[in-house]
């Protein structure tokens, strides 16, 4: 690679890394800021909801907007005004401002995290060069948030405004680093392309109404009639959005993608990462702040060991993919992540790292380095250029809104039995148990493609020289129509 494309890459994989950062950080200093501005339980989960809002609710039209609109200029304008809500979330003292803030950050990194995916996907040639770009790229993710536990800790012993402030200076740097280095694409836009403002419509409302559904749920009551009425909006607006997008002359979602098997499988896979590690992330967290009483600090600390894994081994996991395909490797990610689960089930009010707790991470750590990155790199393949921002939206939006479904659940169940210092409360086990659940979904996925890409391989051999960029994952017919055109 040119010295230039190593600063593009790095520029993109500096983006990511601070959305982990930004998230990990403000997780670590919600207790401080509750205590400063007196908010509520449900009003303090909003810090957290509204930009999960923000960012799932808009990831499919930002994927889509930096298909049309431009990768780069996309991307560039995201950045600054993410530096600038980081600016203004440090200064305010309104808590509805605050929130505000934060969803305004959310909508920033949907159109961010796309748009700089996409520009990987199309500046790297499809095979090893761009699994190892996707590898690296999210690795720095992960490296942040694991960045962000230890620096949320120190910064919220100086004031809990500093974990919302640092985030500004950094994407200005990026900002300034993106319009020097990121190259510009004179054909990004596909000719004729058009955009559908039904679709996009009606897609964002039904995903912004989805995680608002979804997150409120726990306190509103999952069969309550303002739940169950949202539900059926929902379901409604997807109905509708279906509609306009078989009709549409340029749809925003072109729905024969779907027919790709590879790409839905990540899909599903995706909500199963997310789901199950966000809704362990919140158990772990609140059984070792308050059952065992560690600080904040102690908790990033022990809780290290799996983002320095993630870290490390993730920029190898495209190897590994070059060698087995994506679907095994994924497979093992979950079955990872389910050995870290089930692990914790041995919790007590009693702390023990070493038997439990350390193992737990370093299962974690394994699990989502073979999975995050590969399901990245799963759900690109196979996918033209012009619509590399339209997968990328689609494989984030399954991240975003699986960890919210999960979290929500999660919460659901630890509502009646609240934890308390040397006391793991028994709603614990069944909440373990949720994710654990949702990690033997992720496996059967994980499995299934497996199995078909086992089947995909049988009978007549095809020619595959000259194609040792194209993925193991890749079908019979798709190999023999990229053979014959060369």
């Amino acid at each position: 690679m040119t010295a230039r494309l190593y600063g593009t890459l790095l520029v993109l994989c500096g983006a990511l890394f601070l959305d982990g950062l930004d998230v990990s950080m403000v997780g670590v200093a919600l207790p401080s800021i509750q205590a400063d501005l007196g908010l509520s339980n449900s009003a303090l989960q909003w810090i957290v909801s509204g930009y999960v809002l923000g960012y799932g609710g808009l990831l499919l039209l930002g994927g889509r907007a930096a298909d049309l609109l431009g990768r780069r200029r996309v991307f560039l304008w995201a950045i600054g005004v993410f530096a600038l809500a980081s600016l203004l979330g440090g200064l305010v003292d309104d808590p509805n401002l605050l929130i505000g803030t934060r969803f305004v950050k959310g909508v920033a990194a949907a159109f961010t995290a796309p748009a700089g995916l996409s520009i990987i996907t199309t500046t790297f040639h499809e095979g090893p060069a761009r699994n190892r770009a996707l590898s690296f790229y999210t690795a720095c993710g992960a490296s942040g948030f694991s960045m962000g536990l230890i620096l949320g800790g120190l910064l919220t012993e100086a004031g809990w405004r500093m974990t919302f402030l640092l985030p500004a200076p950094i994407a200005l740097v990026i900002l300034i680093a993106g319009i020097k280095l990121i190259p510009r694409h004179r054909t990004e836009r596909p000719a004729g392309a058009g955009y559908d403002l039904g679709g996009a419509a009606t897609s964002t409302a039904a995903l912004l109404l989805l995680v608002y559904a979804v997150v409120e749920a726990p306190n509103a009551g999952w069969l309550s009639a303002r739940t169950l009425g949202s539900f059926a909006l929902v379901a409604a607006l997807v109905v509708a959005f279906v509609s306009i997008e078989r009709r549409v002359a340029h749809p925003l979602v072109r729905l024969g993608i779907l027919r790709n098997r590879t790409l839905v499988r990540a899909n599903l896979g995706a909500l199963a990462v997310t789901g199950s590690y966000i809704g362990f992330q919140f158990i772990g967290t609140l059984y070792v702040q308050v059952v065992l009483g560690w600080s904040p600090l102690s908790m990033a600390l022990a809780f290290l060991p799996a983002g320095l894994i993630v870290a490390f081994g993730g920029p190898r996991v495209g190897g590994l993919v070059n060698r087995f395909g994506t679907a095994p490797v994924v497979a093992g990610g979950f079955v990872a992540f389910l050995a870290a689960y089930l692990l914790f089930l041995r919790i007590d009010g009693q702390a023990n790292y070493v038997g439990v707790i350390l193992p737990t991470m370093l299962l974690l750590g394994a699990g989502f380095a073979l999975a995050f990155p590969t399901l990245n790199i799963q759900g690109t393949s196979g996918v033209a250029d012009e619509e590399q921002g339209l997968a990328s939206g689609l494989v984030q939006t399954s991240f975003q809104i699986g960890g919210a479904i999960a979290l929500a659940g999660v919460t659901a169940i630890l509502a009646s039995d609240a934890p308390a210092p040397g006391h793991v409360p028994d709603s614990f086990y069944p909440a373990i148990g949720l994710v654990s659940g949702i990690a033997v979904f992720g496996l059967l996925i994980a499995a299934i493609g497996v199995l078909d890409r086992r089947g995909r391989h049988r009978g007549t051999p095809v020619d595959r020289s000259g194609m040792d960029h194209v993925p193991a994952d890749y079908s019979r017919t798709e190999l023999e129509r990229i053979g014959r055109a060369g």
